[in-house]
């Protein structure tokens, strides 16, 4: 009987810096993911953390991550050349069979882009079929935007607008305020025809799903994804869980008619 928890050594292939503290990581795997999964990152002796898939191909997957504990700042420190060990991967994804020639409005803040980056790659790719696209995302500052060349790209393929909360700078030219603000005023030609992701923290979701709902989009069209401390990936910890679900095994992405009750 295999051993759930044994992860696989992943061998990266490359290393591109986003911001001060957010790096993309290209490992070499043939392991076959969806948009909106994750697997269990870890080095021996170090630590393990749940981290979200940013993009993926045949024989690569790519995992955004920020530097913000004991793990993360040894993972920053590695080079093409040297391995993560990765278990999964785990959960459900985003839907995006169900959204099939249907208007997709996606609203991420922060890293929340990270999760969805595949979808956008997809279709820029013409692998996935929608009516049409639109990305709604938000970052704290100009310095603290992500996939920063991939974005100029995007805004050849679909509708992109982006926020910042603050420009300390003073030489920001886009737009300044919350996600919300974009949400407000986003163009929806077809609410029945219409399908929402929103990906972010949790107080910037809740608040996002508000306007949405705003705007009269049904609760069945919209799709959360929680990020929570997914320790097992396998539900058996117990730490992901509310009620009598396991975040790790029922989402992370959740139908926001579900994700309402999910309270903690």
């Amino acid at each position: 009987m295999n051993n759930p928890y044994l992860p696989v050594k992943a061998k990266i292939i490359n290393v591109k810096p986003q911001t001060e503290i957010d790096y993309t990581f290209r490992l070499e795997t043939a392991i076959k993911v969806a948009s909106g999964q994750f697997f269990e990152v870890s080095i021996p002796n170090v630590g393990e953390a749940p981290i979200s898939v940013s993009d993926f191909g045949d024989d690569w997957i790519e995992m955004t991550i920020r530097n913000v504990g004991k793990l993360t700042n040894v993972i920053h420190k590695l080079k093409p050349g040297s391995h993560l060990f990765i278990r999964g991967p785990y959960g459900n994804g985003f839907p995006i069979q169900q959204m099939s020639d249907k208007d997709l409005i996606i609203a991420v803040g922060g890293t929340g882009l990270a999760p969805v980056k595949s979808i956008l790659s997809q279709y820029c790719k013409k692998t996935i079929h929608l009516k049409s696209l639109t990305l709604l995302t938000g970052f704290k500052s100009p310095a603290d935007i992500l996939f920063r060349e991939e974005i100029e790209e995007w805004r050849k393929e679909f509708c992109v607008e982006l926020t910042v909360d603050k420009d300390d700078t003073k030489n920001w030219t886009g737009n300044i305020g919350l996600i919300t603000g974009l949400i407000s005023k986003v163009s929806i030609s077809d609410i029945t025809n219409t399908q929402v992701i929103t990906v972010g923290p949790p107080i910037m979701m809740k608040f996002s799903v508000i306007e949405f709902l705003n705007r009269k989009i049904a609760k069945e069209n919209i799709w959360v994804s929680f990020e929570r401390k997914m320790c097992c990936g396998i539900g058996k910890c117990g730490h992901c869980k509310i009620d009598n679900t396991y975040i790790c095994l029922d989402g992370p992405v959740f139908n926001y008619y579900v994700a309402q009750n999910l309270i903690d």
